[in-house]
């Protein structure tokens, strides 16, 4: 008896450790300083406790570069490249060029197609999205790959509430699109991706909600449940959103969020970046989940790996990194296994034992559509580059 309690307590240890972290990065390229992808993939394996990273393409260099690291990987088709997909033979080509030279050494997780294509693409790209994402399944299947999951990250465009989070809805004219895709996660048993970036939704009113900050909250009177940061409001109005088209049991994942470090506004400072992911890593790491679904972690990447400064754009776009080039860290968010020096995250909100409730509703309001430049939408929307590469 005492020998099966030994094995099933070794066995729950076992199965926590794999489990312990949920902490991605985004590994962006656009920089002429940036270290060659097997120093980096060394660095994240030996220095920090990320153990996730997405890519932006397919680089072979990269992918190859982490072999045998055990960091799962997400690699991201072209969103041009995506109607050509909807060819079973040109998918099972693909396969073969692009993931069979390197599965399962390099551990590739998921396959994004394209990125934000329901946000940049023509009517053209978005129908060809779905049979895209399903014909690359097959095709995976096929070629004998039955653990790599296919699917798309999303900017919250797509959404046309979300304030309060439980009333959250998609914009009517994606919903038939979503549908057959969220339809397909559940028969895949793929994620749903979202970018939740509470830097776009910053106002100095909402800075320390959106901050993870002390703040007075925010009630949704149709549930009763209490937000303490935009960051849970907005993953929970992407699950109602889901839920309202039946498919509240499909798994989220925040592919993109972050916040930067410089700018030529107040809201990009070192502080603010070091409040927002900072408090994103220990919130995420502590299992409690949102208002909403509770109790559990979601896997999260961070935008991004390095700051990049080639990346088009406002100077935000260019300062989002955790890191600089040097693989110094730009501040202390808590991803390095010896963090030491730098600024680090501030007092974090505590949930009052009383809630506040405000004075009234708030209108639901659409999201902006604007990239990572100014927040709040004030800068217009720039052309994505090929590929999807965020700007």
């Amino acid at each position: 008896m005492a020998t099966t309690k030994l094995l099933l307590s070794l066995l729950l240890l076992v199965q926590l450790a794999a489990t312990a972290y949920s902490i991605g990065v985004n590994y962006g390229t656009l920089g002429d300083n940036l270290p060659p992808p097997a120093k980096v993939a060394d660095f994240i394996k030996t220095q920090t406790n990320i153990d996730a990273v997405k890519i932006f393409d397919t680089n072979p260099d990269i992918i190859k570069a982490f072999a045998n690291t055990n960091i799962s990987l997400t690699i991201t088709i072209p969103n041009g490249d995506i109607p050509k997909l909807i060819k079973l033979r040109i998918a099972r080509r693909w396969v073969v060029d692009h993931v069979k030279p390197f599965y399962p050494a390099s551990k590739i997780k998921y396959i994004a197609m394209g990125n934000e294509v329901l946000h940049w693409g023509d009517d053209a790209l978005k129908s060809n999205l779905v049979p895209a994402m399903k014909t690359l399944h097959n095709a995976l299947v096929r070629e004998g790959i039955k653990d790599v999951k296919v699917s798309t990250p999303h900017s919250l465009g797509i959404m046309l509430s979300s304030d309060p989070p439980s009333m959250g809805r998609f914009r009517p004219e994606v919903i038939p699109i979503l549908t057959q895709m969220l339809r397909f996660c559940r028969q895949t048993k793929s994620p749903f991706m979202v970018n939740p970036y509470p830097y776009f939704g910053w106002s100095p009113e909402k800075e320390s909600y959106a901050l993870f900050r002390p703040n007075n909250g925010v009630h949704d009177k149709f549930t009763g449940k209490f937000y303490t940061n935009m960051f849970d409001g907005l993953m929970d109005a992407v699950y109602s959103a889901a839920k309202a088209i039946g498919f509240g049991d499909v798994n989220l994942i925040a592919a993109e969020t972050g916040w930067p470090s410089a700018c030529e506004f107040p809201v990009c400072s070192v502080q603010n970046a070091v409040d927002y992911n900072g408090h994103l890593i220990n919130h995420i790491e502590s299992g409690r989940g949102t208002p909403l679904m509770p109790n559990r972690k979601f896997e999260t990447y961070i935008f991004a790996l390095f700051n990049e400064n080639q990346k088009p754009g406002p100077a935000a776009e260019k300062n989002f990194g955790l890191f600089k080039p040097d693989m110094t860290p730009v501040y202390n968010a808590g991803v390095m296994r010896n963090q030491q020096g730098g600024a680090t995250p501030g007092p974090t909100m505590q949930i009052p034992t009383r809630p506040s409730t405000p004075t009234g509703p708030t209108t639901p309001a659409a999201p902006k559509r604007g990239k990572k430049g100014k927040p709040a939408g004030s800068a217009k929307p720039a052309t994505p580059a090929a590929g999807g590469k965020k700007q």
